[in-house]
């Protein structure tokens, strides 16, 4: 492997324009990365996965192990990532192999994890461009199942790599990949920054008060109810406990490098982790309020059907092209309600989108020394061809489901918890981190956030790893034929694994690599930046005075 970058000289401001390090680019300011950082964070998931994963179990009690796992396990990561990125100023591979040249694959990982999920992520979000436009004469009628199955989608009747192709979708598939590439073209601060601070902000008031409408339908009431109350029994369920580490770290977008990586595009004197307590608190605001808004809607669904919540609730894509489109046909002015419902998914899907995006163009540009453009436009255009190869397809959402379900629930987490793992027991990193966390930021992390990440993350998700292998080993996932899991699934985890290593082989080419890290254990260093730290000892609160502006 590749140790061209390992050991990479402290960055000083003669090396670089203040726009970034070493010609790096950099968010205009911290408001302007929370934001992109919350934008990556809120998506989809939060929407159509949180108010299912916490109605099945245990209603309100939920919320008890979804705190703890918020604090103990989300947002120390975020910590880790932030201090990767900031630390080592480089994507994701270029960071891990800036700690320890060996670590390099772990990086790799995180980054072809981006390059997957960006390939089917952006055909939901096809799908709900879609239902933006459908819902302004309510299309779908009063078969909104048969639509979706049928017109949309055009379902075939068994799973294969490649079916019948679904032109409509791919059209819009195609423009919105030229649209994302565009924006992240442009640039971290005036493209992405800039998307994040205009359509994060407008999605968020246009929720909430959609929010607001639905507490105000017939039957919201009884959606509520059946959404917070508790069932105090389920938090002896460790499996209750499992699944919300498991919705803690899928909604918050850790270790899979896009927070590394935005975090890279930072000045020195940034607070790293009162960022990240706003952003961790952010998301889980709102999947909160996502869940309120949802169950406030399906208790009116269930009302006007004479039926339970709990017989209409739905998650994933059923939650959202099913049900709702059901809901939106039962409102009083349901295609304004519906307009607006799918825009807030377009939007809170795209902020997303181009922070993977961004992932895995920034860890083009290291390795092949080519300049941010380039490298987006290669990198987006090769995701752009995937996507349109394998999900604008009658087959599509089965490819889709088993692509989804292997890198979420066996690769992310899996390579997470290894990666805890080995930086906290065998690269003996988390002391170094912490260290430079502390020096530049109001909140000081010690030997409790070393428990959380060294300890008791890996724990949960080694368990959940094992736990879920066992049962996709047990029985073929959803009935699924053997060969078409092999290859979408065990296939894909492999393939990634293997390029991980081999790409590691291959040398840094860029240019800037050799003054892009900032060393604050380096008095040099901070006497240049004006940060003038007294250190007792790591993990305790650090004397952090910044001479020019900043904080005092």
């Amino acid at each position: 492997m590749s140790h061209t970058a390992g050991g990479a000289s402290a960055y000083r401001p003669s090396d670089a324009p203040d726009t970034g390090s070493g010609g790096r680019q950099a968010f205009s300011g911290r408001t302007v990365f929370i934001l992109a950082a919350i934008g990556s964070a809120v998506g989809l998931g939060n929407i159509w996965r949180y108010p299912y994963v916490a109605y099945s179990n245990g209603g309100g009690a939920f919320l008890v192990p979804y705190l703890v796992a918020l604090l103990t396990a989300a947002i120390p990561l975020l910590f880790v990532d932030y201090a990767m990125g900031h630390k080592f100023r480089g994507s994701a591979p270029l960071a891990f192999s800036r700690l320890k040249g060996w670590l390099q694959p772990f990086g790799w990982i995180q980054t072809l994890m981006c390059f997957v999920i960006a390939t089917y992520y952006a055909v939901v979000l096809a799908w709900a461009t879609r239902y933006f436009f459908y819902s302004f004469n309510l299309a779908w009628g009063d078969d909104p199942e048969g639509f979706f199955n049928g017109t949309v989608l055009q379902v075939a009747d068994t799973p294969s790599a490649f079916g019948s192709f679904v032109g409509s979708t791919a059209l819009v598939l195609a423009a919105l990949w030229a649209v994302s590439i565009l924006i992240v073209w442009i640039g971290v601060d005036a493209g992405i920054g800039w998307l994040n601070r205009v359509f994060l902000p407008l999605m968020m008031v246009v929720f909430a008060a959609l929010v607001i409408r639905a507490l105000l339908l017939d039957g919201a009431a009884d959606g509520l109810n059946a959404f917070f109350s508790p069932e105090w029994a389920a938090l002896k369920d460790a499996e209750v406990w499992v699944a919300a580490y498991g919705q803690v770290f899928f909604s918050t977008s850790v270790a899979i490098g896009a927070m590394l990586t935005y975090a890279s595009y930072l000045h020195l004197k940034t607070n790293l982790t009162g960022s990240g307590l706003v952003v961790g608190f952010s998301n889980a605001s709102f999947e909160v309020l996502a869940g309120i808004g949802v169950f406030a809607c399906i208790g009116f669904l269930a009302h006007q059907q004479g039926v339970t919540v709990g017989e209409a609730v739905a998650s994933g894509p059923g939650l959202t092209f099913v049900v709702f489109p059901a809901l939106i046909s039962e409102m009083p002015f349901g295609n304004v309600f519906g307009v607006l419902f799918f825009g807030c998914l377009l939007l809170a899907g795209v902020t997303s989108l181009v922070s993977l995006m961004q992932v895995v163009g920034a860890a083009f540009a290291d390795k092949a020394g080519v300049s941010h453009r380039t490298a987006t436009l290669v990198t987006g255009t090769v995701m752009a061809l995937v996507s349109l190869a394998f999900y604008p397809r009658s087959t599509g959402l089965y490819v889709l489901d088993v692509t989804d379900n292997w890198v979420n629930n066996v690769l992310l987490v899996g390579s997470a918890g290894l990666a805890c793992i080995v930086l906290t027991w065998v690269a003996l990193a988390l002391p170094r981190l912490a260290r430079h966390l502390n020096t530049v930021s109001s909140f000081r992390l010690g030997k409790v956030w070393m428990f959380c990440v060294g300890v008791l993350t890996p724990a949960v998700l080694a368990f959940t790893t094992w736990d879920t292998v066992k049962g996709l080993r047990a029985e073929p996932y959803e009935g699924y034929p053997t060969d078409f899991i092999n290859t979408f699934g065990w296939g894909m985890v492999g393939l990634v694994l293997l390029l991980s290593v081999l790409l590691s082989f291959v040398p840094f080419r860029n240019r800037h690599l050799h003054a892009t890290s900032y060393d604050l254990e380096d008095p040099e260093v901070r006497a240049i930046h004006g940060v003038d730290t007294t250190e007792r000892g790591y993990g305790h609160a650090a004397t952090t005075t910044y001479t020019e502006g900043g904080r005092a």
